[in-house]
């Protein structure tokens, strides 16, 4: 592994038990997951803005609020395209490595299927994430934050909170902050990154962004699926479990 410090793997691994009952669910923040030098180049060879597609004031189901950002979905034909380090490091991240990874800390069998998708978001100025759980074919995210000090202040927000609805809200349902307790929150600058476990009750959401124009919060998120008809469906139909297209 160029990109992905092994060392963290196995320093998180032994900790999976207590991942696994962690609650509200199983979350945890995660420092240096990636050698220095490689995240710092990775932060400098982001893909470009122009890149992205606007995802700004979307209707969201069960009248959640819509979550703004600027998106780019990881697809084979992006290679092209990608600097070679990004290339590497999603190379390493469809590795058996990285996916008995997820099996150890989510208490899987060695076996069990684990699909990625990847994606990158950018939030602007004033830009939030509602709370919200995520679809059931998901079995978690990995949330890889690439901002620095020399473009972001931790006081402009940006973190992942973790919210505890206490068992009361349904997961097609769309609570405010006034019904949720926040019990944790990510961390955004220095090599940090944010691994969770999707529940009926795994809220977490991103309040709005306080950074000034010209600066954007950037982070890189691989979902890691289960293989459900769904997501068998999508793959027949040349898409990945997210739905999007593999091709173009």
């Amino acid at each position: 592994m160029e990109i992905i410090d092994t060392s963290a793997i196995s320093r998180l691994c032994t900790q999976a038990q207590n991942f696994q009952h962690t609650r509200p669910y199983p979350w945890t923040c995660i420092s240096d997951f990636l050698y220095p030098e490689k995240f710092d180049q990775l932060c400098k060879d982001l893909p470009d803005p122009a890149l992205f597609e606007s995802q700004m004031d979307y209707k969201r189901a069960h009248g959640q609020q819509s979550h703004n950002r600027l998106a780019l979905q990881y697809r084979p034909a992006l290679e092209k395209i990608l600097a070679s380090n990004w290339s590497q490091f999603v190379h390493e991240l469809h590795s058996d490595v990285y996916k008995s990874f997820w099996r150890e800390m989510l208490g899987l069998s060695p076996k069990t299927p684990v699909i990625f998708t990847m994606h990158w978001h950018y939030t602007p100025p004033g830009a939030s994430v509602s709370p919200h759980t995520d679809a059931r074919r998901k079995m978690g995210s990995h949330i890889f934050y690439f901002n620095t000090p020399d473009d972001w202040d931790e006081a402009w927000g940006g973190q992942t909170l973790v919210l505890d609805d206490g068992g009361k809200w349904p997961r097609h349902s769309a609570p405010d902050y006034a019904g949720l307790r926040e019990v944790g929150a990510s961390q955004m600058l220095g090599n940090r990154s944010f691994l969770f476990a999707q529940t009926d009750h795994s809220w977490h959401a991103v309040k709005a962004v306080q950074c000034p124009a010209g600066h954007m919060r950037k982070v890189f998120i691989v979902v890691a699926n289960r293989l459900t008809p769904q997501v068998i469906w999508r793959r027949i139909r040349s898409k990945d479990a997210d739905g999007y297209r593999l091709a173009g």
